[in-house]
């Protein structure tokens, strides 16, 4: 009984049923089964594009399946990461050569609101996109363990009409 408990601990629900959200594309799960991989809309469609694309992953936690499986899927593609609680990309992507040379890494924290010399640096996410000269990401990922709204939330009012307009 252990041992099949043990096998079975790092898949999720969320593995097998496809997430709640309305999409008008191929919705298809990306990376291994267990914490690492995600649900992703319309990756058929940034895979054939042309034009390069940006993908930023807050919440690494040195498994990087999803990311590394982007990259593959999407050549033209470049993946800016973020996780303050490890060093680098974990072994899926630093592990490639062809990979690490279109992934850039930085022990930064997502937050509500900038403050670079806390421990962790945190920075919000219309910062970052400054800092890295991008205006449009094409794929975002943030799993970053229950401050997602909180982080997010200061993206959506800092671009969101006010109520006086």
């Amino acid at each position: 009984m252990l041992c099949q408990k043990h096998i079975y601990a790092d898949i999720s629900s969320g593995d097998f049923f496809t997430p709640s959200f309305r999409c008008p594309h191929q919705v298809e799960r990306v990376g291994t089964l267990g914490d690492g991989g995600k649900w992703v809309c319309g990756l058929d469609r940034i895979a054939s594009q042309r034009t390069p694309c940006t993908i930023y992953s807050f919440g690494v936690n040195g498994e990087s399946s999803f990311e590394a499986a982007l990259l593959t899927a999407a050549p033209q593609c470049e993946v800016w990461g973020y996780d303050f609680s490890v060093s680098s990309f974990g072994p899926e992507v630093h592990n490639d050569t062809a990979l690490r040379a279109r992934s850039h890494f930085f022990p930064f924290a997502l937050g509500s609101e900038d403050s670079p010399y806390s421990n962790p640096p945190t920075f919000t996410l219309q910062t970052l996109m400054h800092q890295n000269g991008h205006s449009f990401i094409d794929v975002l990922k943030v799993d970053i363990e229950g401050a997602e709204f909180e982080s997010l939330a200061s993206f959506v009012n800092a671009f969101a009409p006010s109520a006086d307009h």
